[in-house]
């Protein structure tokens, strides 16, 4: 307790809790946090040194996975390492700047993660409605170009976040209920009318995601209309397979933010744990499974993985060998 009284009273500290509820369970909590850091820090690692040792992965498709395993890294080692010191070590404390940092880095990941995702499928929709056109539309310097304009879009729409947070005083108790410093829950520790940083955040969140899922749905349209033009189904299939993981990474992401984000934000009925645990897991699966689904579902992909794989294991079995 004296930690809490010395940490609350400092104007320049806050204190995390981690998840409200299960204090007693924090550290069997851990566990999967851990677990699932490791993974999506080796499988996006992984991604990022295929990509960048095989000239023939130097393409737009394989840029913009790189883009994705860069968000997802930043994202996860802003949020789990913090976790994992509340869980494991009781450490609590965070500084207002570390705490307005976290949540820039989390929250422009976020947006960076859906802009990214329209991009690609956009690059999927030139694929496969213009393939002969697809290397002069889609050069690596115009998905450089499309990276930035992502970038400049996420940064812009994040900074105001904790610059209104900053404008006000914070509350004396500065304990956030929370693992890691979310806009919401910042928000609420602030003295003071909070109804600017609430409808911001909406705002928002619900104009740039429906706008991104809104061109996601018309690339898809036009993808499904192009294909149903072709009279082979050897073709369909071979068409939509390009497709699947892409699909398969959007059915996961976008589903886990808005549910958590209506959540945090409506549902009041939800215990505090529930929609804490909630938040952690966009954080938590995404980052891990982005390169293993691509990983999976990208032939091109997964054969260069494997072959640098029997690379680095056939020493080892050399040196394992009996004599």
């Amino acid at each position: 307790m004296a930690a809490f009284n010395i940490s609350s009273s400092d104007p320049s500290i806050f204190i995390l809790m981690g998840i409200p509820g299960l204090e007693a369970a924090h550290v069997w909590v851990s566990i999967p946090f851990f677990l699932c850091y490791i993974v999506a820090l080796l499988g996006n690692f992984t991604l990022l040194f295929v990509v960048g040792k095989e000239q023939t992965l130097h393409k737009p498709m394989y840029l913009l996975l790189c883009m994705l395993a860069l968000i997802d890294i930043s994202t996860s080692t802003s949020l789990i390492p913090k976790a994992l010191c509340i869980f494991w070590f009781n450490l609590k404390s965070i500084t207002v700047g570390g705490c307005l940092t976290q949540m820039f880095v989390l929250h422009l990941g976020t947006s960076m993660h859906s802009a990214v995702l329209v991009t690609m499928a956009f690059d999927r929709y030139v694929a496969i409605c213009n393939p002969l056109r697809y290397t002069t539309i889609l050069t690596n310097a115009r998905i450089a170009k499309l990276g930035m304009i992502c970038l400049t879009r996420s940064v812009l729409s994040v900074v105001p976040i904790p610059l209104l947070l900053s404008s006000h005083s914070f509350c004396a108790h500065r304990i956030i209920p929370h693992t890691y410093c979310d806009h919401m829950s910042v928000a609420k520790i602030l003295c003071g009318d909070i109804t600017v940083n609430k409808l911001y955040g909406l705002v928002i969140a619900s104009v740039f995601f429906g706008v991104d899922l809104s061109l996601i749905a018309l690339s898809y349209s036009l993808i499904i209309r192009a294909v149903l033009r072709i009279s082979s189904k050897n073709a369909h299939q071979k068409a939509l397979n390009t497709c699947t993981a892409h699909i398969c990474v959007m059915l996961m992401s976008y589903p886990v933010f808005l549910f958590s984000t209506l959540t945090h934000r409506f549902g009041l009925g939800i215990a505090p744990h529930v929609h804490i645990i909630l938040a952690n897991l966009y954080f938590l699966l995404i980052p891990m499974l982005n390169p293993i689904v691509y990983g999976v579902k990208t032939k091109e992909l997964r054969d260069k993985v494997g072959k640098h794989t029997c690379r680095i294991s056939l020493p080892w079995a050399t040196y394992f060998k009996p004599s």
